[in-house]
């Protein structure tokens, strides 16, 4: 076993070249991360996933596949998932409908979608989704939006929880995301550095809320590239106050932390100062990240990819990062335990079918 895997790369295109075999095989090296781009049909999907696995059986293959307008795969069999909001908005019509509509009938929906989106996954081979947003839904933030379940914590934290259990029922991890909340700022950290000017108090009454509610069945979590100023100057994904003092020591998660993707350019600023990818991963795994993401990185080339790698194991020989071996397990205790039901029974079970029938 690696003492500590934390970076998680991505591919260029459907099949791995041998430079992608390489990386994958590098000992810092924990997992993939797939876009559309890196999908043509299920066969291709089943069989990229399997060459990873050829590899190593330890490297956590993840997607980025909640529903709505961010679903990866939408083709040849895979289910259109709904946006979360829509699930929320089943839930708002409770006590308006006939009995067994409203809330209970958008937490059975919420729990079919969950089992419904990993089981799909898990019979390509696919190990990890990076869902559900915890975000609330305040009608200001663009990137957050449908993919939130609404703006009251209480039923977002409800219908999050029957998501996970459709996962866990599938044999899947979850992750809960943006930690300590994006659903407030307009600004995108995808091309902006957000920056949110409310107390640590309100944010932890509202926003942070789910993940105290959680703590004991969230598996992963992934900070947001935000910035809370009346907490620490730095990005919540940056920040030790937020990561380690907060949400590991007050609000009692456990499970394992993820960056948000690197490359974001709420990742590429700290304190001022334009930081390196390496620089970023360092601050990132010393603020009590476990793992690092790097996405979109390998299109032209791959140089940035090289680089962190490199960078990240030079740090290591001069001290400036050390590996943690509770790290190294939080990440493996992402694997799925069972095996996966493959396509075509998986399309007659029982279980899916009722789930199928269940979705809104």
């Amino acid at each position: 076993m690696n003492l500590h895997a934390p970076v998680i790369i991505d591919i260029a295109g459907t099949t791995l070249s041998k430079t992608d075999r390489q990386r994958l095989k590098h000992p810092l090296t924990g997992g993939i991360i797939l876009f559309a781009r890196n999908w043509q049909d299920r066969a291709q999907l089943t069989k990229l996933c399997a060459d990873v696995k050829k590899l190593r059986r330890d490297l956590l293959i993840c997607v980025d596949h909640e529903g709505g307008r961010v679903q990866r795969f939408k083709t040849d069999g895979f289910t259109h998932l709904p946006p979360m909001r829509a699930l929320g908005e089943l839930w708002l019509q409770d006590g308006k409908g006939a009995p067994g509509t409203g809330a209970m009938q958008a937490s059975n929906a919420a729990s079919a979608c969950g089992y419904i989106l990993g089981a799909e996954l898990r019979a390509c081979g696919v190990d990890l989704s990076f869902t559900p947003v915890l975000d609330l839904d305040y009608g200001a933030s663009s990137v957050i939006g449908s993919r939130s379940f609404g703006r009251d914590a209480r039923v977002v934290s409800v219908l999050a929880k029957s998501l996970m259990h459709g996962l866990l029922l599938s044999g899947m991890a979850n992750c809960g995301k943006h930690f300590p909340g994006h659903g407030f700022v307009k600004a995108d950290s995808h091309t902006e550095i957000p920056v949110d000017k409310r107390s640590l108090k309100a944010i932890l009454a509202d926003d942070a809320a789910p993940y105290q509610w959680l703590s004991s069945t969230l598996a992963s979590v992934m900070p947001a590239h935000v910035i809370y100023p009346k907490v620490d100057a730095r990005p919540a994904g940056f920040s030790s106050k937020w990561l380690n003092d907060i949400l590991r020591g007050q609000l009692g998660f456990g499970g394992a932390i993820f960056s948000d993707d690197l490359s974001m350019a709420g990742a590429r600023v700290l304190d001022g100062q334009p930081v390196s990818y390496t620089e970023g991963a360092i601050a990132a795994l010393g603020a009590g990240c476990d793992l690092v993401l790097l996405c979109n990185q390998s299109l032209d080339g791959g140089q940035a990819v090289d680089g962190l790698l490199d960078g990240l194991a030079e740090a290591q020989l001069k001290g400036q990062w050390q590996p943690m071996e509770k790290s190294e397990e939080r990440r493996l205790a992402l694997l799925p335990r069972t095996p996966a039901l493959e396509w075509d029974a998986l399309m007659v079970q029982d279980a899916y079918m009722q789930a199928l029938s269940l979705m809104p």
